[in-house]
C-alpha cells in the first residue's frame, strides 16, 4: 500500500515538474519570441521538491544528486528575478 502511495507522489511530481515545459511553451507562444515565465520557476520548485522527496524514499544517490542541484539552481533564479524586481522598483 505504501508503495502505491509513493509511486502516486512520484507520478504527480512529474507531472508537474514536466508541466513547467508546457508553461513556457504557451508563454513564448503567446510573447512571439522564446520567454521564461516566473510561473515555470515554481513550477520546477514543486516538481523537483517532491522528486526529491521521492529519490530520498527509493534510497536513489544519482536522483538525490540529480533533484538536489536542479533545486538550488530554481531557487537561485526566483532570488535573482526578486532582486532585479525590486532593484526596478
Amino acid at each position: 500500500m505504501t508503495d502505491n502511495i509513493w509511486m502516486g507522489v512520484g507520478f504527480f511530481a512529474q507531472a508537474l515538474f514536466s508541466a513547467r515545459f508546457f508553461v513556457q511553451w504557451l508563454a513564448s507562444e503567446k510573447a512571439g519570441k522564446s520567454v521564461m515565465p516566473i510561473l515555470f520557476w515554481y513550477f520546477s520548485i514543486g516538481g523537483s521538491s517532491i522528486l526529491l522527496a521521492y529519490a530520498v524514499h527509493r534510497m536513489d544517490p544519482v536522483f538525490i544528486l540529480g533533484q538536489s542541484f536542479g533545486l538550488v539552481i530554481y531557487l537561485r533564479n526566483l532570488y535573482l528575478i526578486r532582486r532585479e524586481k525590486k532593484t526596478l522598483a
